[in-house]
């Protein structure tokens, strides 16, 4: 994987889930001491976009690391949204405010974003593809690929229009390994065919195959003691056309863990893997609902309701690990499941494909037929 040979340790910083204060602004001096670990522990990459955290993760990034290491010290990759460019000539003039956001002259790595059936045909219209190509061609881009979620026969589609896509990002865990929707192995599968090395994003699904159920917990104890979490990127990190690994952490304590994970990587073994086989049956068995926390719904959402923090309410519950605030407290002055006018916008803008006005519906029932 010669396009990756830069990148140290097959592990990744994803900024989309900065930790946040009670105020609601990102903890920047956090943000800072889990940069410097990561460096400081031998790792480099670091992957933004520019809608992340309300279009904070990019300015973040620019002061957390650009402006304190030099360039040849980390490697940057961000991505081209279609909720910024109407035109093709829309693309450069954004394209070049992600680099002076970020702080750079060049990305390493540059995606067309989160690419699928219900948004191609805006890429393919404004020429996003060749627009790319001319700026890789500047010196302005080093590597380009695309972000996936979408079917087998789609990836193939876009890999069969675009062979100068050279890296494939794809949701990939075990969880939605053999999941009917995501078909996370069927993807994969395409780019070992595409000969597209993989770059793995939501490796622990947003959090849920981080914190698991007792009976669940117990089946990894009993062949590992390593922290959930850990298996979760260790099985997306022993699959052998994958590149890399990215991590979304919201803590101090994550980046630790994650690092001891991959600092000392070891595949994983076929009895971890009989153990991950009775885990997915626990968890689809307990009907957890499978929100990677992205929010990319409540950018759409013209009601303003907190539907991944309701999701992960009712997720805690069901599993006896409340830790968070009450319904009325997450929902207090923003819109509350009843609030949904079923306009579909959410559906439509979630990559996991979830039914979510039906999941707002068991809220409503829930936690507002009492009132």
């Amino acid at each position: 994987m010669e396009i990756f040979s830069e990148v140290k340790n097959k592990f990744g910083f994803g900024c989309m889930r900065f930790p946040i204060l009670a105020n609601g602004n990102i903890d920047l001096d956090q943000v800072m001491k889990m940069t410097d670990l990561f460096l400081s522990s031998g790792f480099n990459y670091f992957d933004t976009a520019h809608g992340y955290l309300d279009k904070r993760s990019e300015t973040t990034i620019k002061k957390a690391l650009t402006e304190r290491y030099p360039r040849s010290a980390y490697i940057l990759a961000d991505k081209l949204s279609g909720g910024f460019f109407s035109t093709r000539e829309d693309i450069e003039p954004f394209f070049l405010s992600q680099l002076d956001a970020c702080g750079v002259s060049y990305f390493d790595y540059y995606l067309m974003h989160a690419q699928s059936s219900r948004n191609y045909e805006q890429y393919q219209k404004c020429k996003a593809y060749e627009t790319a190509h001319a700026l890789k061609e500047k010196g302005l881009i080093r590597h380009l690929g695309i972000s996936f979620h979408d079917s087998p026969e789609f990836l193939r589609k876009i890999l069969s229009e675009h062979p100068e896509v050279e890296f494939v990002q794809l949701q990939l865990n075990y969880l939605d390994w053999e999941d009917e929707k995501v078909q996370a192995k069927a993807c994969y599968e395409v780019c070992v065919e595409s000969d597209k090395p993989v770059i793995v994003m939501e490796p622990v699904k947003g959090g849920i195959l981080s914190s698991l159920m007792p009976e669940a917990e117990k089946e990894f104890k009993a062949v590992d003691n390593g922290s959930a979490a850990s298996h979760a990127l260790r099985f997306a990190a022993s699959l052998e056309n994958v590149a890399l690994v990215l991590s979304g952490m919201s803590s101090m304590a994550q980046m630790e863990d994650n690092l001891r994970t991959m600092t000392n990587f070891k595949a994983v073994d076929q009895k971890e893997l009989e153990a991950i086989k009775k885990v997915v049956r626990i968890i689809r068995e307990k009907g957890d609902i499978a929100c990677t926390l992205c929010h990319y719904c409540t950018e759409v959402c013209p009601k303003h309701i907190p539907i991944p923090e309701i999701f992960s309410l009712m997720n805690k519950e069901a599993t006896g690990k409340k830790d968070e605030g009450s319904y009325d407290d997450i929902t207090k002055g923003r819109g509350r499941a009843s609030s949904c006018i079923k306009c579909g916008k959410c559906e439509k803008a979630c990559p996991q494909m979830l039914p979510i006005r039906s999941h707002l519906a068991r809220a409503k029932e829930k936690y507002e037929t009492s009132e």
